[in-house]
């Protein structure tokens, strides 16, 4: 029998989620053994979040140049150096990298085993060789693209997230299937970069947003010279030449899209394989299931992030995370509140929100409101040029912020004041009343929350109040 290791807490998986608990843990003198079977970093450092916002970055930069003459400038369109994208690409995640490191959470005193964890029984876990049992388990194994039963598709080759930012080369035409925010995001990306871009959506592009909101961003990608196709039906995918062809039905009769290349963005699914759950007592089917305080059926053992089936964002896990410290160190009970966690898609113009969108307010609330505000009518947006968005704030007839949804330039930042808000029950009011740096786009904000007091000059009572008040010097 190999070594035998006895933590206070054996997290399996070093991405986003897991990091966190570790860290914490150790920062609190707590034994803590982390097994990763992949890169430290998980997928948002090595195959999401920041490569792609590093290829967004590098877009945007090009854009601007295309657009520069609105400011009178005038310079030649720019050269696209694919290779010196990717090395840009790479050098973000490199100067990242140390940050979730081996050496780094060794240091903090984190017993670090890189290799695939595999529950043998409820209470103890093996990996290479050695067997680990703790008096609490973190499964923290995160998320992988999904590969949807397509025809033919096995048969071709095609990226996914993980693949895509070893791409030394841009594409001539790359298919995207999947309009969701990740084939979003990559399909303005590639365009800006040069490549001619189709993305193919089996229902709604964005679906997840305002269709409001969402309209203006697809608006936005068709004028990039994106071509975006929603509500079609991928009969099968085959190779055409060198490239790939897409077959699209169409009522008796079929479409091909040709491309040179093909992404699948349709989703991702929990990483379950290989864990052993079974033998560990922990019930699941396409994700952990677990309790609102994130417990699995197995009493030991707390399920974090995108595997326990939740909202698939980074700060969902951190937040997963704060959670179960405060139950595993501390005792206390806990509990996951989704409505209070913010989400962005970084298209051009981004996309953010938080709480409840306007139909799901008006189904659960009475008499709600619905404040908006343009972009247009921002002296920051005019000045930057920025002035394609909006701002749509839900309220209680109490004043209860429900929710916020904001598209346009920097909606991804503005977004964080109403996620405070909601997460502490605040009222429109407080957001009327206070006190913006002018000229900025968070003004927006204020602006929106401020039209909720417009009806207050037309109640007839408050014109008695004023009328009356006069009299007096």
């Amino acid at each position: 029998m190999g070594e035998i290791l006895t933590p206070d807490i054996c997290i399996i998986g070093a991405g986003s989620g897991g990091l966190s608990v570790a860290a914490i843990a150790a920062a609190f003198g707590v034994s803590v053994v982390l097994i990763e079977k992949g890169k430290m970093g998980g997928d948002c450092l090595n195959y999401g979040c920041v490569p792609s916002k590093a290829l967004f970055a590098a877009a945007k930069s090009a854009d601007v140049i295309r657009h520069s003459s609105r400011f009178g400038l005038h310079v030649p369109d720019p050269v696209v150096d694919f290779q010196k994208v990717h090395d840009y690409v790479h050098s973000v995640i490199g100067a990242i990298a140390p940050n979730d490191s081996v050496e780094r959470f060794t240091s903090m005193g984190v017993h670090v085993i890189e290799g695939a964890a595999k529950f043998v029984n409820p209470r103890i876990v093996e990996v290479n060789g050695t067997r680990i049992r703790a008096r609490r388990f973190v499964v923290a194994t995160g998320s992988s693209a999904a590969v949807p039963p397509i025809k033919g598709l096995q048969d071709v080759p095609f990226l996914t997230n993980e693949t895509l930012f070893e791409r030394t080369e841009a594409p001539d035409h790359l298919i995207i299937i999947g309009g969701g925010p990740i084939g979003m995001e990559m399909a303005q990306a590639h365009r800006r970069l040069g490549a001619q871009v189709t993305v193919v959506e089996a229902f709604k592009a964005l679906a997840h947003d305002d269709p409001e909101l969402t309209e203006i961003v697809i608006d936005k990608l068709r004028q990039d010279g994106i071509t975006i196709r929603e509500k079609v039906k991928i009969a099968r995918v085959e190779k055409a030449g060198s490239g790939i062809a897409v077959v699209l039905e169409a009522g008796d009769e079929e479409e091909v899209i040709t491309g040179s290349h093909l992404l699948v963005a349709a989703g991702r699914k929990p990483n379950v394989e290989g864990l052993g759950l079974k033998d560990a007592r922990i019930r699941f089917d396409r994700a952990i299931k677990v309790s609102k305080g994130l417990r699995t059926s197995n009493r030991r053992v707390y399920a974090i992030g995108d595997v326990a089936g939740s909202l698939q964002f980074t700060h969902m896990a951190n937040y997963h995370a704060g959670l179960v410290i405060r139950a595993i160190l501390f005792r206390l009970p806990i509990k996951e509140n989704r409505h209070i966690i913010p989400w962005a898609t970084y298209t051009d113009p981004e996309l953010a929100h938080v709480g409840l969108a306007e139909e799901q307010a008006r189904k659960k609330h009475r008499g709600i409101k619905v404040l908006r505000w343009p972009y247009a009518e921002n002296d920051r947006a005019q000045t930057e040029s920025k002035t394609n968005g909006l701002i749509k704030v839900v309220v209680s007839k109490r004043g209860k912020i429900l929710g916020a949804s904001i598209v346009g330039y920097q909606a991804g930042e503005m977004i964080n004041m109403w996620s405070l808000a909601i997460s502490q029950k605040m009222k429109i009011g407080a957001i009327a009343g206070y006190i913006a740096p002018y000229p900025t786009v968070t003004e927006i904000s204020k602006r929106a929350a401020v039209t909720n007091l417009s009806g207050a000059a037309r109640n007839k009572w408050v014109q008695r109040i004023i009328h009356f008040m006069r009299r007096f010097n």
